[in-house]
């Protein structure tokens, strides 16, 4: 990646700022008001949104930062201090097997870097969940910085250094997009998969590969890397004979399979399970995605649905539907990240019920590449950044107080 040095500094200065923004304002929204409870926004949540519904979590009740911890952050930060058979967290029961903890539902990556970060953290002489969740939150809010200088020289060839400022913008303005300063995963994926595409783009073939390599053990859409990598070696080899290079170059692009099946021989099956059982998540249970699309479409048009749950499922599909014209949009110009895009969003909607888009589309490039070509128009770019800010201030103050968003 090639960087303007002044470009640069606006995107650090952007970055710090949003931030400091961003955690100043989950403290004052804590302060100024509390949300009537539970939740409706899914059958499922008013039993896990009442006042003491944390109480028996024991990652997610600890004072410091709790404002940045909820639903999966009990289970990385588990995986950090405890590793993946913590006794603290909770098992699912499985015919004829084992009990298996919850926490084989995640990836073990972003868990390790957080553990590794903690070490120089301890001399703040926190107790170790504190301790971890300040990692997680620093590796995320570094993992969103290599994200939007990613995303910057994605962009800048055809949209100039004033296009790549606004498409890293526009990835900190997105609704879901302060899931990048709390603990989750999200943060580190969009560095190392944008940071892979942006390489790839560039044709760093072997460094593009490592990052994605690296992507697949955040989370399992990381493999789909192979897309935006064998498209450019495709591109590099057009119209020429296939060198030594070449071929190094294509054993570099397996490297994300390989981290794939790496990660599958050592926790696939555990994960396997765990989803399907606990989270009813899998790809090759076609009636169960079915029955929850429907169940959801049912739910927009039943008079009983109450409001809450209407819109959460309006956000939900408005994301999916803005990633899907994204990337169609833009598969021309940009067709690595496009199809990349295209296939995380076909992961995500046909592995089960649509629960939690607006935050799986945070990963697609294509949503962010779309309304940067737009922003050039001024009425376009202030109305997309007016909108986006209240929906993320919503989703934002939701989160703050443990209700489910994504």
């Amino acid at each position: 990646m090639r960087l303007d040095r002044r470009s640069l500094t606006l995107l650090c200065g952007i970055w710090l700022a949003w931030a400091a923004i961003l955690i100043g304002f989950q403290n004052l929204v804590e302060a100024r008001m509390e949300p009537k409870r539970p939740d409706y926004a899914l059958a499922w949540t008013p039993r896990e949104t009442g006042r003491t519904s944390q109480n028996d979590k024991p990652y997610l009740i600890e004072p410091f930062m709790n404002r940045h911890v909820s639903w999966d952050s009990e289970f990385y930060l588990s995986i950090a201090i405890a590793g993946y058979d913590d006794p603290r967290v909770r098992l699912v029961q499985l015919p004829g097997r084992q009990p298996l903890s919850m926490n084989y539902a995640f990836f073990p990556l972003y868990p390790a870097v957080m553990r590794i970060v903690s070490l120089p953290l301890r001399v703040l002489d926190l107790n170790e969940i504190a301790t971890a969740t300040l990692a997680g939150v620093l590796v995320a809010l570094v993992g969103t910085l290599g994200g939007m200088i990613a995303l910057y020289d994605l962009v800048r060839d055809e949209l100039g250094e004033d296009g790549g400022i606004r498409i890293a913008f526009y990835l900190l303005i997105f609704p879901s997009s302060f899931f990048l300063a709390q603990v989750y995963s999200e943060g580190l994926f969009v560095a190392l998969a944008f940071g892979s595409m942006a390489l790839a783009a560039r044709q760093r073939l072997v460094w593009a590969a490592l990052l994605a390599a690296l992507a697949v053990w955040v989370r399992s859409t990381g493999v789909l890397l192979l897309i935006p990598l064998t498209l450019a070696w495709l591109g590099q080899v057009r119209g020429r004979r296939i060198a030594r290079r070449e071929l190094i170059y294509a054993g570099a692009v397996l490297l994300p399979a390989l981290a794939f099946a790496a990660w599958w021989f050592v926790l696939g099956d555990q994960f396997h399970l765990v989803e399907d059982h606990w989270f009813g998540r899998s790809l090759t249970d076609w009636e169960r995605t079915r029955q929850g699309w429907k169940a959801a479409f049912d739910s927009l048009r039943s008079a009983e649905t109450v409001a809450q749950m209407r819109v959460y499922y309006g956000l939900e599909f408005s994301a999916l539907g803005l990633a899907i014209l994204a990337c169609l949009l833009t598969v021309r110009r940009y067709p690595g990240p496009a199809l990349f895009g295209l296939a995380v969003l076909a992961v995500t909607a046909l592995s089960g019920a649509p629960q939690s888009l607006i935050r799986y589309v945070l990963v697609v490039p294509s949503v962010f590449i779309l309304p940067a070509r737009l922003g050039r128009s001024v009425v376009f770019d202030r109305a997309w950044t007016t909108a986006n800010l209240l929906l993320l201030g919503l989703l934002v103050t939701l989160f703050t107080f443990d209700m489910w968003v994504a």
